[in-house]
């Protein structure tokens, strides 16, 4: 059984998801509202449908997929838009929606690249992508929950890991790859921990950049913090050592 073919009927999973507030959810919710309340949106890895349902209070007419069945059944609480998919190829035809999104959902695919690649592909011309997902190659961070960010020695590493990936991101477009990690399987069940793919938002960036995409942000706060504090922590270049990787882009 593949990683991502084990969540298909994973009750535990979607009884994690239920329990978290909406409002962990913000700042990504905000960024999803399209230029025009007539575009669509598509929440990749949607969940139980928590930002659906918030899209839909908005009066944004929001649709969702999931690789797991018992998420998809609570999702569809709040909207009969949210379906099961293959985690691979995105059930939609090309430039269908004005934007899409996915939130904590790339660290835990088998084909990042691909995803990446089918986040595009179903984005008008002139539609957002927003990409958020953990930065495993943290320099700076406190209360890291993942091995590979703890710790002195871990953070020289990622350090020096960044500055080979700066290098690779510069040449052949054949040679960009995103880093492969063996899954932390714990009980109970933390999603976060079984991560599979280190990724961080200078690789995000570059290939939704590669791909065609303008990138108008990059931040390394997920969560809406107080503007000054966001502010500060996102003025220069360490943000892409530290905490997360929240990326925006626009399809050109």
């Amino acid at each position: 059984m593949g990683h991502q073919e084990s969540y298909h009927n994973n009750q535990e999973y979607a009884e994690f998801l239920a329990s978290w507030d909406v409002s962990f959810y913000q700042k990504y919710i905000d960024n999803l509202v399209p230029d025009s309340l007539g575009d669509s949106v598509l929440d990749v890895g949607c969940g139980v449908g928590q930002v659906v349902g918030s899209l839909l209070q908005k009066g944004v007419k929001g649709h969702g997929v999931d690789v797991s069945l018992p998420n998809i059944e609570q999702a569809q609480k709040y909207s009969d838009l949210c379906q099961v998919y293959d985690g691979k190829v995105l059930p939609y035809p090309d430039s269908r929606f004005g934007v899409v999104g996915a939130f904590n959902v790339l660290e835990h695919v088998e084909e990042p690249e691909r995803f990446l690649e089918e986040l595009i592909r179903v984005t008008r011309p002139g539609g957002k992508i927003v990409v958020s997902s953990p930065n495993f190659f943290r320099v700076i961070g406190f209360r890291d929950y993942h091995p590979r960010m703890r710790g002195i020695g871990n953070k020289w590493n990622n350090c020096c890991r960044l500055l080979q990936k700066r290098k690779v991101l510069k040449g052949p477009f054949n040679h960009w790859r995103f880093d492969r990690m063996e899954p932390i399987v714990k009980a109970p069940f933390t999603p976060d921990d079984d991560a599979i793919i280190a990724t961080n938002p200078m690789e995000i960036s570059a290939f939704l950049r590669h791909g065609g995409c303008l990138i108008e942000s990059v931040a390394c706060t997920d969560r809406l913090v107080h503007p000054l504090l966001d502010f500060c922590l996102n003025l220069s270049i360490w943000k892409y050592g530290m905490f997360n990787g929240f990326v925006v882009a626009r399809k050109q």
